[in-house]
């Protein structure tokens, strides 16, 4: 959902190559965004259980989407309104979840950092398991 309120005001940019970039993701972002909100609603809706699981994913996972709406040096040139995309985002995921009978988390804290390159040890373990059969099989191709 973030990325597609991103790429489209990255679209309407004034930097052609990443207005072309950001209009051919959003096709693949909106494949996306269908079936995971369908998925959420389902699980959300389904059994006691299957909503238990989902809510739960959802408190864990919300500490780190304080993190969209903070600008980053870098983002600064690309004249982005992430307060706009705050508000979007979170009318369209308090939507889904509406329908999903699920609410947004009542969490406030919020997790930082990661923009400015500050990550917890997690990041290497999920990087050693990215980079695996680069390392395991050089020059492979496929």
């Amino acid at each position: 959902m973030y990325c597609k309120l991103l790429y489209t005001q990255l679209q309407k940019g004034s930097d052609e190559q990443i207005a072309a970039i950001a209009e051919k993701a959003l096709k693949e972002i909106t494949y996306h965004i269908k079936w995971s909100s369908e998925w959420v609603i389902r699980l959300g809706d389904g059994t006691a259980e299957s909503n238990q699981r989902i809510n739960k994913a959802i408190e864990n996972l919300w500490p780190y989407t304080g993190e969209f709406f903070i600008p980053a040096e870098y983002e600064s040139v690309f004249n982005i309104d992430l307060a706009a995309i705050k508000i979007d985002w979170i009318n369209e995921v308090k939507e889904i979840l509406e329908e999903a009978t699920l609410s947004l988390p009542e969490n406030v804290f919020m997790q930082s950092g990661g923009k400015q390159g500050v990550h917890t040890e997690n990041l290497g373990y999920i990087l050693a398991d990215l980079q695996y059969l680069q390392r395991t099989f050089p020059n492979a191709e496929w």
